[in-house]
């Protein structure tokens, strides 16, 4: 640890050494200078280790008495105290942030239902023919882990006990093993449902809706780049991660497997329906072949309604526009058939009479008509159904009785997590719900998740409870903190300064996005993620408008960003995450070397992203 405390007050003293030299005279010192020195304060005294929401509010506080010093005593504390409340207020009612407990809530449950083990075990034998298959298991163990908590800690910490033994007695590398847990602990910070994306949001006036739609394919594409690497590493240099012998890749089958496989089949399918009729049902109950063989139709039962609820609707009529102006008056109407003497039936009596006396005829011209609207299927469903069906027929040709065995533990670890996971993705990007009921709704099946896995009881929930509150609290109180710097930051001129000297510099757009990249990445060594998204991105969104540059697409890039700050040596948290539960020869340099590469990985995913930003901005364009 010397070497990080001797870097950690380097940059301290760097810190203090630029204040010195950068700074004006003391008697041409401006209020914007004021707020430039403030910044610099703020970044000296989390470093220390003050705490950081009431470091903001105290420093904001301060500083803004100074914006107002010139006003006399009374007045300058009148308007101090009267911007303290005002942006605190204005931070309570900002509905966005409502989100942040619910889905912080919904974390904690789902790390405390006891998920991880089962579903890293189950990963690990359905790509044990993979290479590097425990290193790939673990990279989409923690990104599905990390995606339902977004805690990249406990993520990191569970993976550190659970998948770093078991990779080091196969004779993984220890760095490889490193890397992948770090790195894929860190997916959390990017993939939805992401806290750090609601926090922008909230900062920048993002909706998060858009938010969470755009950076869903780019949190996919870095776990394949993760995935890809491991795959490559193990094809060049198998010392590095062995594959698993067949002992390991063994699967206990039950008794009535084992009874068919001997004496009819090994497939899954032909061996159930055939043990069901004649002398081979002889010691296989009936009730066990059916609940079995209900397991093996899942896929295609699955399959078939997904191509049922398509076609449905890409068959469906077009929507028919009724303009919703009706003619007023009665022209071209006969004047003797309506008014004008005598109490003749208004127009479309009878016609409405007719209807009521014909209902089954209305039905059928109704019914006529909309058969008359359908549309026919385009050839791309049909060669998706045909595609479909003949995987599903060489699925079913390889789905042997030890695989039904791995697709039960997938059914009661993997898949109950994706579908909540994709149950709350899909509430929000389709618009079903906002970010609020959808975190509700995300913690209602963490709920349900804890209960059916038998791990909901009182003390479990009073400890999510707390930790959930305790959480929140930070996050809101770190907004708190920020609404009131940020507040006294451009009373005294520090955001016009920088902006003029940005603005100064005459960049292009691509130049303007490099500088604040790096800025955030040197930012990310020292900083936690909260503090730089409260504190500095308020100083660089002002600038986006003058580079025409989409605020949705630069939270993006800063999601990525952040992520490679984590995995940044000397000062990458989850380094020390997985230092503290690692065996002890396991070193802090090793797990550094690991993450490097992981890291590089991260970097061309920034560079994948600005180069085609359809990657993460299609998908918003197609849905809003």
């Amino acid at each position: 640890m010397r070497k990080e405390v001797w870097f950690g007050l380097s940059i301290l003293a760097a810190i203090v050494i630029a204040l010195f030299v950068l700074m004006p005279a003391p008697a041409d010192i401006t209020d914007g200078h004021l707020g430039l020195l403030m910044l610099a304060l703020i970044v000296v005294t989390i470093m220390l280790g003050f705490p950081t929401a009431f470091t903001l509010m105290g420093m904001g506080v301060m500083f803004t008495y100074f914006a107002y010093r010139r006003m006399g005593p009374q007045i300058a504390i009148e308007q101090t105290l009267d911007l303290m409340v005002l942006r605190t207020y204005a931070v309570m009612t900002n509905d966005v942030l409502i989100a942040v407990p619910l889905f912080i809530f919904m974390g904690y449950l789902v790390e405390r239902a006891n998920l991880i083990e089962r579903l890293f075990k189950s990963l690990h034998l359905a790509m044990a023919r993979v290479p590097g298959s425990l290193a790939v298991a673990t990279v989409i163990t923690c990104a599905v882990f990390a995606t339902a908590t977004g805690i990249v800690g406990a993520v990191v910490t569970l993976m550190g006990l659970l998948a770093l033994p078991a990779m080091l007695k196969a004779g993984y590398s220890v760095r490889l093993s490193a890397g992948a847990i770090t790195a894929g602990g860190c997916l959390g910070i990017m993939i939805p449902p992401s806290v750090l994306l609601i926090v922008y949001g909230a900062v920048a006036g993002v909706s998060v809706v858009k938010l969470y739609a755009g950076a869903f394919f780019p949190g996919i594409m870095l776990a394949l780049l993760y995935v890809i690497y491991i795959m490559i590493v193990a094809k060049i240099s198998p010392k590095s991660a062995p594959p698993l012998s067949a002992e390991e890749r063994r699967v206990t089958l039950p008794e009535f497997a084992q009874t068919i496989k001997d004496t009819v089949t090994n497939r899954a399918l032909p061996g159930i329906v055939s043990a069901m009729k004649g002398r081979n049902n002889a010691h296989v109950p009936m009730r066990t072949l059916f609940f079995n063989l209900g397991v093996v139709l899942l896929p295609a039962l699955v399959f078939v309604a997904a191509m049922a609820l398509s076609y449905n609707m890409v068959t469906a009529p077009p929507p028919q526009q009724e303009s919703g102006l009706v003619a007023m008056g009665f022209a071209g109407q006969d004047e003797s058939s309506y008014g004008g003497g005598g109490l003749a039936e208004p127009p479309g009596t009878e016609s409405m009479v007719q209807a009521e006396a014909e209902p089954e005829a209305a039905a059928e011209e109704e019914a006529d008509a909309d058969e008359a609207g359908a549309v026919d299927a385009p050839m791309a469903f049909w060669i998706t159904l045909a595609v479909g069906t003949f995987i599903m027929i060489i699925f079913y040709a390889m789905f042997t009785f030890a695989r039904v065995e791995i697709f039960k533990m997938l059914l009661t670890s993997f898949f109950p997590l994706a579908i909540m996971i994709l149950a709350v993705l899909g509430s929000i990007v389709f618009g079903l719900a906002t970010p609020s009921e959808a975190a509700a709704m995300g913690s209602f099946g963490g709920l349900l998740l804890a209960l059916a896995y038998r791990r909901l009881n009182m003390d479990m929930l009073k400890e999510s409870v707390y930790l959930a509150a305790k959480t929140s609290a930070m996050v809101c109180w770190l907004f708190v903190g920020s609404s009131i710097f940020s507040a006294a930051f451009a009373l005294l001129g520090g955001q016009a300064i920088i902006n003029d000297w940005v603005l100064g510099m005459d960049l292009t757009p691509v130049q303007f996005l490099i500088m604040a990249q790096i800025v955030i990445f040197l930012l990310g060594w020292p900083l936690e993620w909260t503090e730089i998204i409260v504190i500095f991105m308020p100083i660089f969104l002002p600038l986006l408008a003058h580079y025409q540059i989409d605020p949705l697409f630069f939270g993006l890039l800063v999601a990525l960003n952040l992520q490679t700050a984590f995995l940044s040596p000397p000062v990458a948290m989850s380094a020390f995450y997985l230092k503290g539960v690692a065996p002890p020869h396991v070193t802090l340099n090793q797990i550094f070397a690991g993450m490097l590469p992981f890291m590089g990985i991260q970097i061309i995913a920034i560079v994948m992203l600005y180069l085609f930003p359809a990657i993460g901005l299609w998908l918003p364009e197609v849905l809003y």
